[in-house]
């Protein structure tokens, strides 16, 4: 299991660790768990023009500056929730977003919530679809994944990884701050950040 503590890193250093954890998250419907395949760092106010805590702290990115292991999630392009896991001191803004995964777990469940996947290797690809698949809504922004209905699960063992630029970002979209597991057909396709 992860220690609150080692989140207390910058998200840059906790993202390679990352992969290979189990996310898991309970409701009345039943369990599902995410072995995360590729997550996206984000640093905080004045260093990273791709985070939402670059400007400071607003009513939307206040759980990034909160405690690590929580969630920050929030709403995107009108129509999808995203979920962060944070890291950093308390106070200071730092999150990974997660991006991809495996179902490892409930897979029934996760096919019912995702009625329009394909294949059971997208049932997670992609940070909108994940959350959906594992039941996460607005409504746990805040949520620590150290207590139910969460857990979070470190890898047994260190994942092979690569690193590239984070993907469809205006501000900070060279850094090479996306994380995934080679050859795992859960991550989700590279898209090249919109031309300013």
């Amino acid at each position: 299991m992860f220690e609150r503590s080692f989140l207390e890193r910058r998200s840059v250093e906790v993202a390679p660790h990352l992969l290979g954890a189990v996310l898991r998250h309970t409701t009345e419907d039943g369990t599902v768990g995410v072995r995360i395949t590729e997550v996206e760092a984000y640093v905080g106010q004045g260093e990273d023009p791709g985070s939402h805590a670059f400007r400071g702290k607003t009513a939307r990115n206040a759980s990034m500056f909160g405690e690590p292991g929580h969630l920050y999630c929030y709403f995107t392009y009108g129509m999808h929730v995203c979920a962060n896991i944070v890291c950093s001191p308390e106070g200071i803004a730092s999150g990974c977003l997660v991006r991809a995964g495996e179902i490892v777990e409930g897979i029934d469940l996760a096919r019912a919530r995702r009625t329009t996947s394909k294949s059971d290797r997208d049932l997670a690809q992609g940070p909108a679809r994940l959350v959906v698949a594992l039941g996460i809504t607005l409504g746990d922004d805040g949520n620590d994944l150290f207590a139910p209905p969460f857990s979070l699960e470190r890898s047994p063992t260190p994942v092979d990884f690569l690193t590239g630029p984070r993907t469809g970002l205006f501000g900070g979209a060279d850094l090479p701050w996306r994380f995934w597991i080679p050859g795992e057909p859960s991550v989700s396709p590279y898209k090249r950040h919109p031309k300013a």
